[in-house]
């Protein structure tokens, strides 16, 4: 009787501190990875940066964050497949193109990483193996841009899009041309602002009939298409919107010279998912299902109250 008792106690202190030693993990101890395909120009992916700065700073725990120079699906995979390597608790992603990801992705799920996707991907992350998506439905933002420049009285519209091949971005024009119900052509364009602002001017003065802008970035192509319109004198008379939001932009819409901005609220892309994955390694907590941070439609009556919070990177 004594030996069972003492046996019984012994075994059970054991399984107390084998489960002490396995539930009990120091946020300090939990690594996380973060790869994106936003260039490091590009004003919307600094937002998300910051917060998933913030978050660590939030949560005590280290997060390495990645990207590629420019707009490339192979340096990005290659980004993944090195966060792979070594081993992280958590891989946070974008996906503008599962074909050229979903095998880095799938490779980082088999090898016991727990994903999160983020901004793009919404409609392949649960298929890749990621345990759930933080962004917003890119066609279903661009629809309701359209329907909204419609019903201000636009007829016809240019969608500028200065990373044609982001399935994300495409999507976005598409919903747009959905949504607008009249005649739209897609603008391809680059990141540079100048090139931006030329491409947008020339598109206006050799067809009058565009009174309606639609770009899928606040500073990289909302801004420039702004001095564009201005260029052509036509401040005021084009509706311009943009996916995403920055300072000026903003100030924009607030002065009646932009129609409106859509706010995704990257800063929450980058943020919560460094808090889900520290919980998750910690606790074993996860939500159960995908997060959506946007879209939200910021009119003129808005703006002014977001500008302020967009300067200091957080809108």
């Amino acid at each position: 009787m004594k030996l069972g008792l003492k046996s019984l106690l012994t075994g059970a202190a054991v399984v107390v501190a084998l489960a002490c030693s396995s539930a009990i993990v120091s946020a300090a101890d939990i690594r996380i990875v973060a790869v994106t395909h936003g260039q490091a120009n590009d004003p919307f992916w600094s937002v998300v940066k910051n917060g998933v700065n913030a978050a660590a700073k939030d949560v005590g725990v280290s997060v390495d964050y990645r990207a590629p120079e420019t707009f490339d699906m192979v340096s990005m995979g290659q980004l993944i497949d090195a966060a792979i390597n070594q081993k992280p608790d958590g891989l946070i992603v974008s996906i503008p193109d599962a074909s050229a990801l979903g095998p880095s992705i799938k490779k980082a799920v088999a090898a016991g990483i727990p994903v999160i996707s983020i901004n793009s991907g919404s409609d392949v992350s649960k298929e890749l193996g990621a345990l759930l998506h933080v962004g917003q439905d890119e066609y279903t933002a661009g629809k309701a841009a359209g329907a909204k420049l419609h019903e201000l009285g636009g007829k016809e519209g240019l969608c500028v899009n200065q990373e044609v091949g982001n399935v994300a971005l495409d999507l976005r024009c598409k919903g747009f041309a959905d949504g607008f119900g009249g005649k739209v052509t897609v603008l391809p364009v680059s990141n540079d602002p100048a090139d931006v602002r030329a491409k947008v001017k020339a598109a206006l003065s050799s067809n009058a009939s565009v009174d309606t802008i639609m770009a899928l970035g606040a500073g990289t192509a909302g801004e420039p298409s702004l001095a564009a319109v201005e260029d052509v004198g036509m401040t005021g008379k084009i509706k311009v919107a943009t996916f995403d939001l920055s300072a000026d932009f903003l100030k924009a819409v607030a002065a009646g010279k932009a129609a409106f901005a859509i706010d995704q609220q990257q800063f929450l892309q980058g943020y919560l998912p460094v808090v889900f994955l520290a919980n998750y390694a910690k606790y074993g907590l996860i939500p159960g299902g995908n997060v959506p941070s946007g879209p939200n439609l910021i009119t003129k009556e808005k703006a002014a109250q977001v500008v302020d919070l967009s300067a200091k990177g957080i809108r």
